[in-house]
């Protein structure tokens, strides 16, 4: 398929990426599981190391050659100046080329817990930025897979793949239910839950025995965990700190935590 120059904004081929939020792409018609976008080359190439699909790419001309290498001849690339690329998107395309890319069906949790040893779960957060951070973390310190309650946020959002690097299309993970049936699944699974929490009883880290199979739980940005979420721990857990601090940023924290029950 010859690269496509872009002439007239109206093209409807081009609607993936004139402005459409993260919630447009997610319910995009005739997609299956909706759209995600993998902005520079280095995302969108961790995208097809996972086995996505993409649907288009727009490059600016310096990385034509670079989106088609990638994406071979059977996806449309489109290209055109910077400044209207710029006015399509509504931002200037800094890292060369974005792309739309097919979302994955999202795999039974049963399935990604089977391999796994290491596993953290996120319970409602809900900025991005964090959801982004923690997949870095996890793909740089270790962990086997990230469960993620209903109410988090979407790792496949534009602002969470931004941050992460990427690395939200390289970490496994899915979705579960209510704590009641993530509970059963977890301990049917052989796993410990260690929630980071700040209660009377929490365990420090420096004095806590990671078990062989460990699912760490990290709750929302200032609320923290649910009460429910705590009930349904093995073990409350907490990072020792100093000079009367009491917590981190839920990404610092699961960084730390991650690197505290280690392998």
């Amino acid at each position: 398929m010859p690269v496509i120059d872009i002439t007239d904004l109206s093209d409807p081929r081009l609607a993936d990426f004139t402005r459409a939020n993260d919630v447009a792409l997610k319910k995009a018609r005739g997609t299956g599981h909706g759209l995600y976008i993998a902005e520079s080359a280095l995302v969108l190439e961790r995208g097809l190391r996972a086995g996505h699909r993409p649907r288009s790419v727009l490059a600016l001309g310096g990385t034509v050659h670079e989106a088609v290498a990638l994406v071979g001849d059977d996806v449309p690339v489109f290209s055109g100046p910077g400044e209207l690329l710029a006015e399509l998107t509504g931002y200037a395309l800094h890292r060369g080329l974005i792309a739309s890319v097919h979302r994955p069906p999202l795999p039974a949790p049963e399935q990604l817990l089977a391999a796994a040893s290491r596993v953290v779960i996120l319970e409602n957060v809900v900025a991005p930025t964090n959801v982004g951070a923690i997949f870095r973390s996890v793909a740089g310190i270790g962990a086997d897979a990230v469960l993620i309650t209903p109410r988090c946020s979407d790792p496949f959002y534009r602002r969470a793949i931004r941050v992460s690097m990427g690395t939200v299309l390289q970490v496994p993970w899915t979705r579960v239910g209510d704590w009641a049936s993530t509970r059963e699944l977890l301990t049917a699974s052989g796993f410990h839950l260690a929630a980071l929490a700040l209660t009377d009883d929490a365990v420090s880290l420096r004095e806590f025995a990671p078990p062989e199979r460990l699912a760490l739980v990290l709750g929302t940005e200032g609320d923290g965990l649910t009460p429910d979420a705590i009930a349904a721990a093995d073990t409350v857990v907490q990072i020792p700190m100093r000079h009367g601090i009491d917590s981190l940023n839920v990404a610092a924290a699961a960084a730390v935590a991650m690197w505290a029950v280690g392998e």
